[in-house]
């Protein structure tokens, strides 16, 4: 008799794809891909961005429940910080801007994109509501395999549809402008993080 924990059912798979996708297509790093994709090539963007969630997936997936029990204060708080430097980079990077324009970013070498998207995915995504939400399908439903597929399809479509908005807008509004405006929201969530009411609810907002 097969283990059920690796056999596949259709319907966990389809529950799972649903309440991931919903949940990380308003998500911050939703819009940090996009914001990406505006600036680097976009299929670099997306094989990073994809490569990430499904390593932050595997470690949700393998450690089931363990990221519940980390204190929601210090996940705010590292998630704060990494914010606010986010933040720091987009707003000064106007003289690099200037010296390379659009066509620096775009003379960048694929794998340079991807190990920077990758990067930036990967230490933004721990934490995050779709990783908890993963964990916590796999500690309740113990088939770790159908919440890993339906998990990581849900993300890499996430991604696509984020690096196709931030391809069409590439050409439409000036890197330095998105720079600016992504500052500024990720200078907010940022602030939100260290400085918001620290309640269940406040906690898995993002």
């Amino acid at each position: 008799m097969s283990d059920p924990r690796w056999t596949f059912e259709p319907a966990l798979f389809a529950s799972t794809f649903g309440l991931i996708f919903l949940s990380e297509l308003p998500d911050k790093t939703a819009f940090a891909t996009v914001v990406m994709a505006t600036r680097k090539h976009p299929a670099a963007v997306f094989c990073g961005v994809a490569a990430a969630f499904l390593f932050q997936t595997a470690v949700a997936v393998l450690f089931g429940g363990l990221l519940n029990l980390f204190s929601p204060r210090w996940i705010r708080l590292g998630a704060g910080a990494l914010f606010l430097f986010f933040a720091w980079k987009m707003w000064s990077h106007e003289e690099d801007e200037k010296i390379e324009g659009v066509e620096g970013w775009r003379a960048s070498s694929f794998l340079h994109a991807a190990s920077a998207s990758f990067m930036t995915i990967f230490l933004a995504e721990w934490g995050d509501l779709s990783q908890l939400a993963t964990a916590a399908l796999v500690a309740k439903h113990g088939r770790p395999l159908t919440v890993f597929l339906g998990a990581a399809s849900a993300l890499i479509s996430v991604t696509a549809v984020a690096v196709t908005i931030g391809r069409h807008l590439k050409g439409r509004f000036h890197p330095a402008k998105i720079s600016k405006a992504a500052a500024v929201l990720f200078a907010v969530v940022g602030l939100y993080f260290l400085l918001g009411p620290l309640t269940p609810e406040a906690t898995r907002a993002f």
